[in-house]
């Protein structure tokens, strides 16, 4: 074995020193390849027993931290030439010392505390580099190298001036010690045969800045010095909750949870979608229709994720359109009110004597709401439309969309009174929309009622899909049939005491008129009768009459009918359980000038409960042409509005004279 041989080589050599050469024999020692000593013996490691080292029973090389003696110019010119090193590059420098920091921060570490992985039986799951140089065998013959010297560094020979024990400090006063004493034992190894156990490829990038304090809780659990620390166990599954959430028990930990750079890189793949765990894919209970299923689609967990609250964001408008040609060119004002500071999870728009070109309309609706949003479904039944639109996050939870209608008198071809109906189940909540058009006339309130009645007995829905709690239904009554109702549109009903009373009010009461002008709504006097709209309720007016106004103006109608203002265009609500709707904002659209109703919209809060996979489902189901269409028109508009801008900055030239 050359490596032994060449160790006790070495250690026979060294008695055979002139005593009184005291200051040069560490020099000596240390230019044959071995390291000094300011002990003159080799100092044996506490708690290590005895080995068969060539160094003697239980001795190990210790490097010191303080510098050797001087010795003469000449003897050291005489003995120095023929060995001179060269200074190492700095990347190897670097890497020297980074070895050296794990070696003496472990050394510290476990003077410190119990050796925890000792006790468990569980290996620590840092770097295999580390663990080689820390488990090096106390048996082995192989000259003294960087793996079994440094990392014998006693804690009381600190450099002085390191303060907090940070080992850049230190290292750099011994810096040029280490680099001769690391080149003269490599070559003394190679030279002697053995392997030496430190590699001369230099470091390929920087190792990240440390703390000043090595055992401060931010280093251990940044860097992963000591991972069975508490806190850097605590640390980490906080980090990484979400990737340890897709491994099931018993499985062994994903590369991300070990890497920690890795996991930042892919953050974004774990941060927006919820992980799916296997076992419950191999889940079929959600076939069944069970309610609280792992991994239903409607169930109580997919529910959870997106409406923690379970509560759905609203938006439901009504407008009559009075049968114009051109739809408005901006509908933002009235999609997206000033009030709201976001946008709503479903919209519902219904429109009375809509304009001819529907799909026109339903090109500007999705212009408007642009690419976050994806049309559910669209009915029409004569001069009566009705558009749903979702988020495009949320149209997987929805069922098939189905759609009735009722005429209840036949004007034209084109202008239809009755009303249209479209419901559907979202999650587990069954919805129905309805949009009217009632008889028109200030005294004909029994024709408005008629509309009424034969409206709830003619729509006939649902269809396909099952009622969610058929005990409660009413066979005679459409309205019982759904967890929510929403009824909306140009119901006709008129203030009575002519128009000079109305007007009257509407200059005498500076601020809100609403309370004073609902004495004479016949709408409210026919549901406090109970005639109308049984179970439903209507959010607290607080605008002016939607009826009716002169094109283009704010003034109410002053051709030579002069109809009276009123409250026509309205939203009732009805729920089944109590308290699931609520009401946030109820009001009219004032900007829209184009037809002599101003939209109406209310903004609601509706709870969602979890539902069961056994309907039919949409499927994702929307009108894909429309959305491409409507998103092609928005960039289209975005473009053309930025070259007009950049237009009117081009020409605003400023001469001067």
């Amino acid at each position: 074995m050359p490596s032994k041989l060449a160790c006790r080589g070495h250690s026979e050599a060294a008695p055979q020193q002139p005593a009184s050469s005291g200051h040069r024999q560490p020099e000596d020692r240390m230019l044959k390849g071995q390291l000094p000593n300011t002990d003159k013996e080799l100092t044996s490691r506490p708690g290590s027993p005895p080995t068969d080292s060539c160094q003697g029973p239980g001795k190990g090389p210790v490097l010191p931290l303080t510098i050797p003696a001087k010795i003469s110019n000449e003897d050291s010119q005489a003995k120095a030439k023929p060995f001179t090193p060269k200074p190492p590059t700095r990347p190897r420098l670097e890497r020297a010392l980074s070895l050296d920091d794990k070696g003496w921060r472990r050394r510290r570490f476990r003077a410190g505390h119990e050796d925890l992985p000792a006790q468990n039986g569980v290996s620590s799951s840092r770097g295999s580099l580390q663990d080689e140089v820390l488990g090096t065998p106390a048996h082995s013959c192989s000259p003294p190298c960087l793996s079994t010297s440094l990392q014998e560094i006693p804690m009381s020979r600190r450099a002085p001036g390191s303060g907090g024990g940070s080992p850049s400090l230190w290292g750099a006063s011994i810096s040029g010690r280490i680099s001769t004493s690391l080149d003269l034992l490599h070559q003394d190894g190679v030279s002697a045969g053995g392997l030496p156990r430190l590699a001369s490829v230099p470091s390929s990038h920087l190792l990240p800045a440390m703390d000043q304090n090595i055992a401060s809780d931010s280093l251990r659990t940044a860097n992963k010095v000591d991972s069975d620390h508490a806190d850097y166990r605590l640390h980490l599954q906080t980090r990484l909750f979400r990737a340890h959430s897709s491994l099931g028990p018993g499985r062994p930990p994903s590369v991300l949870a070990c890497d920690d750079c890795s996991l930042r890189s892919a953050k974004s793949s774990f941060s927006l979608l919820a992980p799916i765990r296997a076992k419950d894919v191999r889940s079929r209970s959600y076939l069944e229709g069970s309610l609280l299923a792992s991994g239903a689609l409607m169930g109580a967990e997919e529910l959870a994720r997106y409406f923690p609250d379970r509560n759905m964001a609203l938006f439901v408008a009504t407008w009559n359109m009075q049968g114009q040609k051109e739809p408005p060119a901006n509908l933002d004002e009235l999609l997206l009110p000033a009030e709201a500071d976001y946008a709503q999870d479903l919209y519902v728009v219904g429109v009375q004597e809509g304009c001819s070109d529907r799909r026109e309309w339903e090109v500007r609706l999705q212009e408007a709401l642009g690419p976050h949003y994806v049309m559910l479904h669209s009915a029409a039944h004569g001069a009566l439309h009705m558009s749903v639109l979702i988020r495009r996050d949320l149209i997987w939870f929805c069922s098939e969309v189905e759609s009735s209608t009722v005429t209840t008198r036949i004007v034209s071809q084109i202008k239809t009174k009755g009303a249209l109906g479209v419901s559907f189940t979202f999650f587990g909540t069954s919805f129905l929309f309805i949009t009217s058009h009632f008889t028109s006339g200030d005294g004909k309130v029994s024709e408005r009622l008629v509309d009424y009645t034969k409206t709830i007995q003619g729509l006939a829905l649902p269809k396909s899909v099952p009622d969610t709690s058929p005990y409660r239904s009413n066979s005679g009554d459409v309205t019982t049939r759904f967890d929510g109702v929403f009824w909306f549109g140009d119901f006709n009903f008129r203030l009575s005491g002519g128009r000079g009373a109305v007007e009257a009010i509407l200059r005498q009461a500076p601020g809100d008129t609403a309370p004073a002008l609902l004495q004479h709504d016949q709408l409210t006097r026919e549901m406090k009768k109970g005639s109308v709209f049984k179970g439903f309720q209507e959010p607290d007016i607080h605008f002016p009459p939607s009826y009716k106004f002169d094109i283009g103006k704010d003034s109410y109608d002053s051709t030579s009918k002069q109809r009276t203002p009123s409250y026509t265009d309205r939203i009732m609500y009805r729920s089944r359980h109590r308290d699931d709707i609520c009401p946030v904002k109820y009001s009219s659209c004032p900007v829209i000038k184009t037809s002599d109703h101003r939209p109406v919209y209310g903004l609601f809060r509706v709870k969602v409960r979890p539902g069961r996979d056994n309907i039919p489902l949409a499927a994702g189901k929307f009108d894909r042409e429309l959305y491409l269409i409507g998103i092609k028109r928005r960039i289209s508009k975005e473009i053309q509005r930025q070259q007009a801008l950049k237009g009117q900055h081009s020409s605003a030239i400023c001469a001067i004279s």
